[in-house]
């Protein structure tokens, strides 16, 4: 009754398989669901679990749906490879899903390293992340990036962080924003939606401000304000690639 599996999913990520799957050494069952990675994920992953599928990639809402299917047991907690569940985290798990009067989810604080330093603000700390639930209720969406999980059913919060490496280095965040924001076009262009002139100068201005001032991202001290032109320049590739598929498949 009480029993939990982990679904994670995966493509070239033996940076930080082990560290995640160490983490969760404890659960009943661990479920992978890898999407061809041509590195060392699968077989590092192999020492933790055999069970470990392989799928081709169609987005992570549908990778996660698909692992969501592929577990056992009645409690899921979904972690990305680039966590790490705390041993003050995993007793409060433990604790949550013995309880009689247990909700059907539940949302985890997560505390992020950027380039090697903890964000305590910026509007990423506590990032609440529904991550914990039973199987019966929740469903993920087909988002190709950005997915999302709900759950029709009560949803309370967990106390103790959940640990997410996020960027160990420039490089790192570089090559991810290329691909998400890239994703995160393609997914608003088939939704309808196209950018205009303000989107391209307005947007990225106003996430600045506000991670910066209104989050506070002063107090992450330089860290805080890479973050927060970062996170700019990410809007702004984002409307970039936007605008760019509109006027290419419009003919303009």
């Amino acid at each position: 009754m009480y029993k939990i599996s982990a679904i994670i999913i995966t493509y070239n990520e033996e940076e930080n398989i082990k560290r995640c799957l160490s983490s969760i050494d404890w659960v009943d069952e661990i479920v992978v669901v890898d999407s061809q990675s041509t590195d060392d994920t699968k077989k590092i992953a192999s020492e933790f679990t055999q069970r470990i599928f392989e799928i081709k990639w169609e987005g992570f809402g549908k990778a996660k749906d698909y692992a969501k299917g592929k577990a056992s047991h009645r409690w899921i907690i979904s972690l990305d490879a680039d966590e790490v569940v705390t041993q003050d985290l995993k007793e409060e798990i433990q604790k949550t899903v013995r309880s009689e009067d247990s909700f059907d989810g539940y949302y985890l604080p997560r505390k992020s390293n950027f380039l090697g330093r903890w964000i305590k603000h910026s509007g990423w700390y506590p990032d609440y992340v529904l991550r914990l639930f039973k199987k019966e209720k929740a469903k993920f969406n087909h988002s190709v990036v950005h997915e999302k999980v709900k759950v029709n059913g009560r949803t309370g919060y967990l106390k103790n962080a959940l640990l997410h490496y996020t960027d160990p280095n420039f490089d790192h965040y570089l090559e991810k924003l290329n691909s998400y924001t890239s994703l995160a076009a393609e997914e608003l262009f088939k939704k309808g939606k196209r950018a205009k002139f303000p989107d391209i100068i307005f947007r990225p201005v106003a996430i600045f401000f506000k991670m910066y001032f209104v989050k506070k991202g002063f107090l992450d001290g330089v860290a805080g304000f890479i973050l927060a032109t970062s996170s700019a320049f990410h809007v702004f590739s984002k409307y970039v690639k936007l605008w760019h598929l509109g006027s290419v498949r419009s003919g303009q």
